[in-house]
């Protein structure tokens, strides 16, 4: 599937900001399943300075700073992005037999998925997390069954609802009111795997917009979305090979999951611990005690003959409304 994403951020200060420097996560990744044919970043006014880099998870990331004063700032991202079916993949290893694999041993084996075992800012470990998630993990069931069960409870029991939250809402919280959007139910699902001393990353990406004719349009396609991945460290293909990728996606928002993503409609962007690892963009300021933060998120299927030329049309996207962090000097796009 060819899918051409236009991500626009738009923000509105007032007063002017002096200068500033922003980190945006908006460049799709390589994997098995996904292939980046070109991408495009046009920031107004035009920065000082701007670079891409890698970050310390294998992300690509772009900074900017302005350093003159400005009311507005544009921050549109074009990419074109080819997306495969993924291979279907099993695991039997039973989750306590992982759980036990990322325990501590003095002169153990390092694996670095164990990074993902641990608390972070918007993943707390807590009991609720276990109490809730414990009917997924009776004794012996196969980790890839047991988190799949997981999500599928997840969407079942809670409800998807536009501005039910902010961006720094507690994941216990969310867990609380059985209501929130992807990043909740994301760090919901996490915090449940976390606690149970399993490893789980945060996933931002993108929904395709228009879904195929006779398919159901998924939550969240018109912004910025997020799911979760889960390490299975005995993750075969259908012949049983034993895989060198050992992350199986889920997005309990739409009930779905696959090897590498969900979906060949889903755009994978970037993985860390947390939200607050791959905010789409975040950024500190001087000055902008006020501002205002729209976002327009389309992806569109491209016909066969799609042009792969680099360059797209700059038109605006029809933009979404939401909620920022209200700290007059930093502040973190929100996903849906």
């Amino acid at each position: 599937m060819l899918l051409q994403i236009t991500h626009d951020t738009h923000y509105r200060y007032r007063p002017a900001v002096e200068n500033a420097q922003h980190m945006a996560y908006m460049h799709p990744c390589d994997h098995a399943s996904q292939t980046v044919l070109d991408y495009a970043l046009h920031v107004n006014p035009q920065p000082a300075q701007m670079r891409q880099m890698v970050d310390v998870y294998g992300n690509t990331r772009s900074f900017f700073s302005l350093q003159s004063p400005h009311e507005v700032l544009n921050v549109v991202a074009h990419s074109l992005v080819s997306t495969q079916p993924s291979e279907i993949v099993h695991g039997l290893l039973p989750w306590e037999k992982v759980r036990e694999l990322f325990v501590y041993r003095a002169g153990g084996a390092f694996d670095a998925a164990s990074e993902f075992v641990f608390a972070s800012p918007f993943v707390p470990r807590h009991n609720e997390f276990a109490d809730y998630a414990r009917p997924s993990f009776k004794r012996g069931t196969p980790l890839i069954e047991a988190a799949a069960d997981l999500m599928q409870r997840i969407h079942s029991d809670f409800t998807y609802q536009s501005q039910s939250t902010q961006i720094n809402t507690p994941a216990l919280q969310a867990l609380a009111q059985r209501k929130g959007v992807c990043q909740d139910f994301s760090h919901i699902m996490i915090a449940c795997l976390r606690t149970l001393g399993l490893p789980a990353r945060y996933v931002s990406g993108y929904l395709l917009t228009q879904p195929a004719p006779g398919e159901v349009k998924l939550i969240g396609s018109d912004a910025s979305h997020a799911w979760v991945s889960v390490y299975i460290p005995d993750l075969m293909d259908a012949q049983g090979s034993l895989q060198s990728a050992r992350w199986c996606d889920f997005d309990p928002t739409n009930n779905r999951w696959g090897w590498h993503s969900p979906g060949q409609d889903y755009v994978t962007v970037a993985h860390g611990r947390d939200f607050g690892d791959v905010s789409p963009l975040r950024g500190v300021i001087q000055g902008g005690a006020s501002h205002q933060l729209t976002v327009g998120v389309t992806v569109l299927a491209m016909g066969e003959n799609a042009q792969l030329a680099t360059g797209f049309t700059q038109s605006q996207s029809q933009g979404m409304q939401f909620q920022s962090v209200t700290h007059p000097f930093y502040f973190q796009e929100q996903h849906s």
